[in-house]
């Protein structure tokens, strides 16, 4: 059967780990970082990586793609993020959706701010129980624990705390690399065996049941579509049935949507169609939800205006763990540190799009969508991949933002409801309320 996770192909001496503390002099993103000391490393490890062949997996075809169910388990454990009747369906079958959503971008290591701001709230004592929660990338790693804190209390937040300022690089990847990707992240899947634990996924289910929704993104390599994950059924699973490969499926799916594509390892996840009456099982790849979007708000047709969608909620809150204003620095003359630097350039323009396309859904739909994001008024820089005093910084500057209640901006007044437009069914165009 398929291994649900990437088995390490590699392990380098302990004595390498510390190349991932080079200095790379703060570029834009985490995954800059990487690179750039990936580019260091390259001499040292050329002479001692041999990369095992790639586990073969089964063939399978594009309609058993679309019919196919992760193993064991029923299909509606998960959507195709870009099915707008779908996410409808979904959406309208949570009774809590109409409450406050939480939508949390990727960022690496800048996920510390919103681990920071979460954890502000709290203090403040109006942080919502929010209806719906969704995740990408860092965001995923969030969005669990953000999701159990009505049940869990004050631990979801000292589990955040711990796991954005307590780490560093070793803790998150190792260089050498496997056959898919620059670096191994044996250390990260570990790291999520111990925090993705029966308990928490105990107090997801608890809060899945009350009607709240957790939707983790995905994507699918073979297929090139988003996934959109039903974390709280999954939960559900486990705790009604005890079924082991649920427990095992929501630790995958985290893993996956962190999985930055050739930096960091896809994810093989069981699954099983129709194949002559037969159940025929094989193994998806998954990566990086952030491949598609820096976040998920809505598929992208409903928020292009192309596909009719209503939000039950009439309000939600965004945090972008990133930066969107360029920052200078030279890139030397290596295919990698070429490479990081243009990614950086690549996600922000890609967030600046997807604000853009967010904030004209909300205008066209009334919904009040409120933003935080890293602006100019954290000014501190990251020297290293996973940096533990910037991410300590970081955390304690989107804390103290929550705590005194400017974390998040409004895109856009919302517009009343009576003028709130809607894409008409049969044109999707734009259309006035009826």
């Amino acid at each position: 059967m398929p291994k649900l996770y990437n088995e390490p192909s590699l392990r380098i001496a302990r004595a390498d780990r510390s190349l991932a503390g080079r200095r790379w002099s703060g570029l834009g993103r985490p995954l800059a970082g990487v690179l750039v000391a990936l580019t260091l490393s390259q001499g040292a490890l050329a002479g001692e990586r041999t990369k095992k062949p790639a586990d073969a997996r089964p063939d399978y075809t594009a309609a058993q793609a679309a019919t196919a169910r992760p193993e064991g388990l029923p299909a509606s454990v998960r959507i195709a993020g870009d099915d707008v009747s779908a996410f409808q369906a979904l959406i309208d079958g949570a009774p809590r959706a109409v409450d406050p959503w939480l939508v949390l971008s990727g960022g690496g290591e800048n996920g510390a701010f919103a681990a920071g701001l979460l954890a502000g709230w709290s203090e403040r004592g109006d942080r919502p129980d929010f209806g719906v929660i969704t995740g990408v990338s860092t965001g995923a790693l969030i969005a669990p624990f953000a999701f159990a804190a009505p049940t869990i209390g004050a631990k979801a937040d000292a589990a955040l705390k711990a796991n954005y300022t307590e780490i560093s690089a070793a803790d998150v990847f190792e260089f050498g690399g496997t056959p898919d990707s620059l670096t191994d992240t044996w250390p990260l899947k570990e790291r999520i065996g111990r925090a993705v634990t029966p308990a928490l996924l105990k107090a997801v289910a608890a809060e899945h049941a009350k009607g709240r929704r957790l939707l983790i993104a995905t994507t699918q390599v073979d297929s090139e579509r988003p996934v959109l994950w039903d974390m709280g059924a999954i939960a559900q699973r486990n705790a009604e049935t005890g079924d082991p490969r649920a427990l095992a499926l929501f630790r995958a799916i985290v893993l996956a949507s962190t999985a930055v594509p050739g930096v960091f390892p896809p994810v093989a996840i069981p699954a099983e169609a129709k194949d002559g009456g037969k159940d025929k099982p094989f193994a998806e790849l998954h990566d990086d939800g952030g491949a598609m979007a820096p976040f998920y708000l809505a598929p992208a047709a409903a928020l292009e205006g192309e596909a009719r969608l209503r939000l039950p909620t009439d309000r939600v809150y965004l945090v972008v763990n990133n930066r969107l204003e360029p920052e200078f620095q030279m890139a030397s003359r290596t295919t990698l540190s070429v490479l990081g630097r243009t990614m950086s350039a690549a996600i922000k323009a890609q967030t600046r799009a997807a604000l853009a396309l967010s904030k004209g859904y909300a205008e066209r739909t009334g919904l009040d969508l409120r933003i935080a994001l890293i602006d100019g008024r954290f000014a501190k820089t990251s020297e290293k991949p996973f940096d533990q005093a910037y991410m300590k910084a970081l955390f304690a500057h989107g804390e103290a933002l929550a705590r005194d209640g400017s974390a998040f901006v409004q895109a856009r007044p919302p517009a009343t409801a009576a003028s709130r437009p809607i894409p008409s069914e049969t044109t999707g165009s734009v259309t006035a309320s009826r």
